[in-house]
């Protein structure tokens, strides 16, 4: 299980990872890596899951310039993964931003 301590500590872009598809992502979404640095900065765990593979992740809540992000990213040997960044949706999430909604059947 990660501490979000673990997360700042290497919290800029020469210790990241993101791959070109979460890049592709980012843009679309209109996220940048500064908002990603500032939201893990300004946030919190929410979410740990410790089967992924090929790492443990979890799921960060945090904010840069007024946006709300979720950040799922890993940690293997001093290095950030970024798997991937979005702005929630109120649809799935509550107004908190961290806990999920009950899916109605």
């Amino acid at each position: 299980m990660y501490s979000i301590e673990e997360f700042r500590e290497i919290n800029e872009p020469s210790k990241m990872v993101i791959t070109q598809h979460s890049r592709k992502r980012f843009a679309e979404r209109g996220i940048t890596i500064s908002d990603v640095i500032d939201a893990i900065n300004s946030g919190e765990i929410i979410e740990q899951y410790p089967e992924d593979y090929p790492f443990p992740s979890c799921l960060i809540l945090g904010n840069s310039n007024e946006k709300i992000i979720h950040i799922v990213a890993s940690i293997d040997d001093g290095i950030m993964y970024i798997v991937t960044a979005y702005i929630p949706s109120a649809d799935k999430w509550e107004n908190d931003w961290k806990t999920r909604k009950e899916e109605t059947k």
